[in-house]
């Protein structure tokens, strides 16, 4: 038997996931397709309103992966909001975000090892690192991962990558991270319009909508605070990140499409030594000309430093793996419900000011978000919706006229008396 795996696309430390589950393990899983209830009904029910096995096993099955998305959202939710806190409060010590990011980026090299843990204790067919590792790097080219194909495939995405998260953290010095946090979310809109521009992807009036409602939501998240200088400078790095995101997904896409499981832990891992080889220099330039300099390495928060670390990293892995297990928007929920999480921290932490204009602004930018998760069918999908509904309460009426009609005269054949004998 053939064995397959999901194809997914690695995603930037925050990004938001686009994602299609094709086949796993061996078994198809098509694109989940929502549709009326009542559409499954008939073939689940037996004669006499019993219902077959298949039909709870069915059931079964996607109660646990409704089961497992709520775990999944809950962790998504968790980790990146814990990891924006621990940054912000990371920073009243150590105030170094490029030297942060550095420093979380390069334990993405514990990608491929952690996914080879999980290969050997889960699959059937026990494969050693090297046969593992050179089945994974075909996913560069029948010559797999050579030194050019390191420069042009790999280190732009490094780059791309360490843009991300250093523009993120960097707006987290200048703006709270409830603006942070929802100002990010606009990457979505982002990948759309790339997407239809570069990778000629359909076009669709309900993203465009929602694309409209994303820069509205920047434009009054600006207005919120007066159009200060600190607070247009936050909101302009953190849209710069969002906007880094994008081109990271959109780029993947066209350049190097989809990936299995094996080769996605692959690339992340070699975005980490990218990483430790071509970027460690800059913090240590930025270390001796002062812009990001600590008097000694033992006044180091190491705690947070580690704590944002493992935050981040379980925030990619579940981003990036946790397909196999639950349905792909709910894991873009958990990075909306992350937004109120960071609102109610910084209520109780600092002087955020939750005005008219704020509170519009993270309205509209989180319905732009949830626009942006329809499907491409939804309209198809609503139109069948609506006719199923139709034909009910057209039949349900008929069957409440008929049993009006033939009330009274039933009600009359049993008033009437009996003259035989």
């Amino acid at each position: 038997m053939k064995k397959h795996s999901a194809r997914v696309a690695p995603l930037s430390a925050c990004n938001s996931p686009v994602l299609t589950l094709t086949k796993v393990e061996g078994e198809e899983r098509p694109r989940d397709s929502p549709g009326p209830a009542e559409a499954q009904a008939p073939a689940g029910a037996e004669a006499g309103g019993r219902t077959s096995p298949h039909c709870w096993r069915c059931s079964g099955a996607q109660l646990r992966k409704i089961f497992w998305g709520v775990a999944v959202v809950l962790c998504v939710c968790s980790s990146w909001a814990g990891a924006t806190q621990l940054a912000k409060l990371t920073f009243r010590k150590f105030d170094a975000p490029f030297t942060l990011t550095w420093f979380a980026t390069n334990w993405n090299f514990l990608f491929f090892p952690l996914y080879y843990v999980g290969h050997v204790c889960k699959s059937e067919e026990k494969q050693s690192v090297r046969q593992r590792y050179r089945e994974c790097c075909r996913f560069f080219g029948d010559n797999g991962l050579t030194l050019k194909v390191f420069f042009t495939k790999a280190a732009p995405f490094g780059v791309l990558w360490t843009l991300t998260n250093y523009l993120y953290l960097h707006a987290i010095k200048k703006v709270n991270t409830t603006d942070v946090s929802v100002l990010f979310c606009c990457n979505k809109a982002f990948v759309f319009l790339l997407s239809w521009i570069v990778l000629r992807d359909r076009f669709m009036g309900v993203r465009i909508v929602a694309a409209i409602l994303a820069i509205a939501g920047i434009v009054m998240m600006t207005y919120a605070d007066g159009f200060h200088s600190h607070s247009v400078i936050g909101i302009a790095l953190v849209v710069g990140s969002a906007s880094m995101s994008a081109l990271y997904k959109v780029l993947f896409k066209l350049l190097l499409g989809g990936a299995k499981f094996g080769e996605a832990a692959l690339f992340l891992s070699i975005l980490g030594v990218f990483n430790i080889l071509f970027i460690t220099c800059i913090p240590v330039i930025l270390y001796f000309t002062k812009v990001e300099y600590w008097s000694s390495f033992d006044d180091i928060p190491w705690g947070n430093l580690c704590g944002f670390s493992v935050l981040l990293l379980t925030f990619n892995i579940v981003l990036n793996f946790g397909i196999a297990v639950t349905y792909p928007t709910l894991m873009s929920v958990g990075i909306v419900l992350s937004v109120p999480v960071n609102a109610v921290v910084d209520h109780y932490t600092s002087k955020i000011v939750f005005n008219g204009v704020r509170v519009i602004a993270i309205i509209i930018i989180g319905l732009g978000f949830l626009l942006l998760l329809l499907p491409e069918e939804w309209d198809v999908w609503l139109i069948k919706l609506l006719t199923r509904l139709k034909v009910r309460k057209k039949e349900e009426t008929a069957e409440g006229g008929a049993d009006l009609g033939s009330g009274p005269q039933s009600k009359n054949r049993r008033a009437r008396p009996s003259f035989a004998r």
